[in-house]
């Protein structure tokens, strides 16, 4: 397995998607079995005429994409100007799945996984993996989550959702050589390909793990039997000056979504907003359904707990180091790179520095989708990494 990573920040599609390509057929020396595209939004009005470019470029070769706010190519971070990121991999005994899903394909909520396997071409005893790039305006993204983790149990999910549109039809999916402005695109990759995945989420826990004791919904009543109120004052009387100071406008839930994890670590916990808050009765709101049972934590965000969470999560893959890692995607928040860091290439340069300089592309988004204690979630301001190699 092969792959290689390039990026362009001319403004001329001709000349993006010549240099990326050059580049790319330079370091593989073939014909790739697979390519990603990742113009940025800069392109809007050419975003067919990229599709029609890469195609002649790549005639025999599936190619799958999306548009973004910013992207991510040979590891450098494009933002807030014009780029076109692509990598291709030469994926030897490898079964390349295409798909193309619109939200009104989506099976019902309580569908057999077989409706799920019919829709994308992929039985589900093939152990595939899935990358999804979906629009965000037209795609219910929790309900295809959920729907693929039941199908496909076990499955590796990473993708993100297209940004740069800031309304409906304004983004683009590329497969093959159809451009869509709506649902969604994916690959489902199975035979001699192994895919591990890094969600890294920026936050750092604060005070102790509590159980949730009493809840509705999404509404969260009590914490180890007592007001969560009473719970966050606690934890707030014992932090820095500085903790306190973002306690006030950065303060999330990390909630254990693995029931039988007892001992969660930092990747185990699913990072949600605390969306509303009641002083009288001392009640949470939180941006995901939670029940009586689960283990949850308290956590802040902000550049340096972002960081600080991401080389933790990078140190944790390379606990089991393995040289035949051959390319990586990354699909970051768009609230991330120089908006949260004030300087680019922050994520990228960390990976390099821990993971090694394979080829890495990807783009900003407004969604990230990867895997927290054995399902798949949607996420914000998160990095979410998928890394490829063969099985054997």
């Amino acid at each position: 397995m092969k792959w290689a990573s390039s990026i362009s920040e001319s403004d001329s599609v001709n000349t993006a998607v010549e240099e990326c390509a050059e580049s790319i057929k330079g370091t593989i020396g073939g014909d790739p079995d697979l390519v990603f595209i990742f113009p940025s939004y800069n392109f809007t009005s050419r975003f067919v005429e990229i599709s029609n470019a890469v195609n002649q470029q790549f005639r025999n070769s599936i190619v799958i994409g999306c548009s973004g706010n910013g992207v991510i190519g040979s590891g450098q971070e494009v933002e807030q100007r014009p780029g076109f990121a692509m990598c291709a991999a030469i994926m030897p005994d490898v079964t390349i799945t295409p798909f193309h899903v619109s939200n009104s394909d989506l099976p019902d909520g309580d569908a057999p996984p077989d409706k799920w396997s019919d829709m994308l071409g992929v039985a589900s005893g093939s152990d595939p993996s899935f990358v999804i790039l979906a629009d965000p305006f037209s795609v219910q993204g929790e309900n295809l989550l959920m729907g693929m983790d039941y199908a496909y149990p076990g499955c590796k999910i990473v993708g993100g959702l297209a940004s740069g549109g800031t309304q409906p039809g304004a983004n683009a999916l590329y497969l093959n050589n159809r451009t869509y402005d709506h649902g969604l695109v994916g690959i489902a990759l199975s035979g001699n390909i192994d895919v591990s995945t890094i969600v890294a989420q920026g936050c750092k826990p604060i005070g102790t793990l509590s159980r949730v004791t009493k809840c509705e919904k999404n509404i969260l009543h009590e914490l180890d039997d007592r007001s969560p109120f009473d719970v966050l004052g606690e934890i707030y009387n014992k932090l820095s000056e500085t903790d306190q100071k973002l306690f006030q406008n950065s303060l999330f839930l990390g909630v254990v979504m693995d029931p039988f994890e007892s001992n969660p670590s930092i990747g185990d916990f699913l990072i949600r907003n605390i969306v509303g808050a009641n002083p009288d009765s001392g009640q949470l709101a939180i941006g995901q359904m939670i029940r009586e049972g689960q283990l949850v934590q308290f956590h802040l965000r902000d550049a340096e707990t972002s960081t600080e969470n991401l080389l933790n999560m990078l140190e944790e893959h390379q606990a089991n180091p393995n040289e035949s890692d051959s390319g990586a995607l990354m699909f970051s928040c768009l609230g991330r790179g120089k908006y949260l860091y004030g300087e680019p290439d922050h994520d990228t340069d960390i990976f390099r520095e821990k993971i090694g300089d394979l080829p890495l592309t990807g783009f900003f988004c407004n969604g990230e989708i990867g895997p927290v204690g054995g399902s798949t979630f949607l996420h914000g301001y998160t990095s979410s990494f998928g890394i490829f190699k063969p099985k054997n």
